[in-house]
């Protein structure tokens, strides 16, 4: 029931800034945890933000805790990743996610839609 749309990515310098951006549509939307995930060349895919429904509260990976942001607007439908202080290791390709309905703190594997993916690369 949720149809994820994703824009942004693209090729950057090290310590350099990008602003990814995913559109959601339907009407379980509020109810879904959001998440982004990162896959890189022959590596499985990677949690690295979560969101909750409200938004109140965010979880990320230890690897990007600190120089990422997570942020959703329900009424706009979108939600965002605010990702500074970028390293060559952030290269991949990133996905939105959404979790099953009400589920609050979900799993991987329950992250039932996902985005088309968009490519980020991170120069030295």
């Amino acid at each position: 029931q949720v149809h994820l749309v994703e824009s942004g990515g693209g090729l950057v310098q090290a310590g350099g800034s990008l602003r990814l951006s995913c559109a959601a549509s339907g009407r379980t939307f509020s109810t879904n945890v959001m998440g982004w995930f990162r896959q890189a060349p022959g590596k499985e895919r990677e949690f690295v933000a979560g969101i909750t429904w409200s938004g109140a509260n965010t979880y990320y990976a230890a690897s990007v805790k600190g120089r990422f942001t997570i942020s959703r607007d329900n009424a706009k439908n979108t939600v965002c990743l605010q990702m500074n202080s970028l390293k060559p290791e952030d290269t991949a390709v990133y996905y939105c996610a959404a979790a099953k309905p009400w589920i609050i703190y979900p799993g991987k594997d329950e992250y039932d839609y996902w985005g088309q993916g968009t490519q980020v690369t991170v120069s030295s």
